[in-house]
């Protein structure tokens, strides 16, 4: 197995339980990891081949983009995206962070990270 990563993918959101998050929004941060299997794509040198990362990127993109309460409902919808549409996909391994969060500290993020493997 092979790794394709996603490193430091960045929106602005308004993800959050707090009714102030849903209006001003947070700046968010996203890694993504997959498993897949490279070898065919080695030789070829054919996108059709691999898993193409602008759609992972896509799929991240699109999912912080619809609100959530919790980071880990936004990871689950990256991953059941991720499963349902790259059928390549073995395994996923994602963080979501959310960069200064309102939690009344001096913390520069706070993280969900997740790992999913195909059932």
């Amino acid at each position: 197995m092979s790794s394709i990563k996603l490193k430091n993918i960045r929106t602005f959101s308004y993800h959050g339980c707090l009714v102030e998050e849903s209006k001003i929004g947070s700046d968010y941060s996203v890694d993504l990891e997959i498993k897949t299997d490279l070898r065919k794509s080695m030789l070829s040198d054919n996108l059709a081949d691999t898993v193409d990362y602008v759609q992972l990127n896509r799929i991240v993109v699109e999912e912080m983009a619809v609100r959530s309460n919790l980071l880990e409902h936004v990871a689950q919808r990256i991953i059941k995206r991720v499963f349902n549409e790259l059928p390549q996909v073995s395994r996923i391994l994602l963080q979501v962070s959310k960069l200064n969060p309102p939690i009344g500290g001096d913390v520069e993020a706070v993280t969900i990270e997740v790992e999913e493997f195909r059932a």
